[in-house]
């Protein structure tokens, strides 16, 4: 007999088979398989041999799965993570939660429902470097945000834009960091080529006053990640991809200043955000991000894209 958590994945692409890869060498989890009908994707998993693969999501429950990770295309959130929670499956959606706030609430109320955990992928919360940060200006009034998250076009994303997929990450930071509500925001897009903006420059204030800037697009040949934020004495900069954060403090009026490198511990996003979901659904710890934080992010995105409609 075993305490493990009976876990699988549903969806084959980067980021299910990155899940694959973590949950299957993850203590506490027992790596029930993975949902893709596709051959030929099945194919592109880390050790695909080792993998025990099913076709459908009722396959995979049927198997005795007692949480599952969703990753696929959006627009299909709510129907595979709807199945499995009415059958009492503990759920992790990769952001955004849903296509529509609708389907988003829906799937909170049959989570609540069946007394499931339902935690939505907004992955950067467990960035080390992000944890850092977040630290080192706990209690601090913050004055402002700066967030710019660049890189080429990915061709694997054709169902949304870049608000939906990208910007989702850093709408959800700015709630989190600023541990506040978006009261204001005023945006512009632009669409370069194919059906979806892939250019984004949102700037919001929050219910505490600070102000935040998100820069966005699939525009720039090299990926970037930063974070910036001043607060009433320092100014902390932090790179997501080196996982790095330097504090600039102690402000002369000659213009010089103190600056120093934050320890930041070692550490993979996507593993510590599995360890939470693992811990919740076996009950030894919260939810991380809730399905309400992934309805907030996805109101924002969508009220930002109704803006420019």
């Amino acid at each position: 007999m075993t305490n493990k958590l009976r876990v699988g994945v549903i969806g084959g692409g980067v980021m299910g088979r990155n899940h694959v890869r973590v949950l299957s060498g993850l203590p506490g989890v027992d790596f029930v398989g993975l949902v893709e009908p596709d051959v030929a994707a099945r194919g592109r998993v880390p050790n695909a041999a080792a993998t025990r693969f099913f076709a459908t999501t009722g396959e995979l429950i049927a198997a005795g799965v007692q949480a599952a990770v969703v990753a696929v295309p959006t627009v299909h959130h709510h129907k595979v993570a709807m199945e499995l929670i009415e059958r009492g499956v503990h759920v992790l959606i990769e952001k955004p939660i849903a296509k529509t706030q609708a389907e988003a609430r829906a799937l909170i109320a049959a989570a609540a429902q069946h007394k499931v955990v339902l935690q939505v992928g907004h992955i950067e919360r467990f960035n080390p470097a992000i944890a850092t940060l977040k630290t080192a200006i706990a209690d601090e009034p913050i004055i402002s945000i700066s967030i710019a998250r660049v890189g080429p076009f990915p061709p694997r994303i054709d169902d949304v834009g870049i608000v939906i997929d990208l910007g989702v990450h850093d709408i959800d930071l700015v709630r989190w960091i600023s541990g506040s509500e978006v009261t204001q925001r005023q945006v512009c897009v632009a669409r370069t080529r194919g059906k979806h903006e892939d250019t984004a420059f949102l700037q919001f204030t929050t219910a505490n006053g600070t102000l935040a800037h998100i820069n966005a697009n699939w525009l720039t040949p090299y990926k970037e990640r930063r974070v910036h934020v001043a607060t009433t004495t320092r100014f902390l900069a932090c790179d997501l991809l080196l996982r790095t954060v330097t504090e600039f403090s102690s402000y002369k009026e000659d213009g010089s200043f103190v600056s120093r490198n934050l320890p930041v511990p070692f550490g993979e996003p996507l593993r510590s955000e599995l360890e939470a979901f693992v811990a919740a659904a076996s009950g030894r710890g919260p939810v991380m991000v809730t399905g309400d934080d992934g309805l907030k992010a996805l109101d924002i995105a969508l009220a930002c894209l109704g803006d420019v409609a």
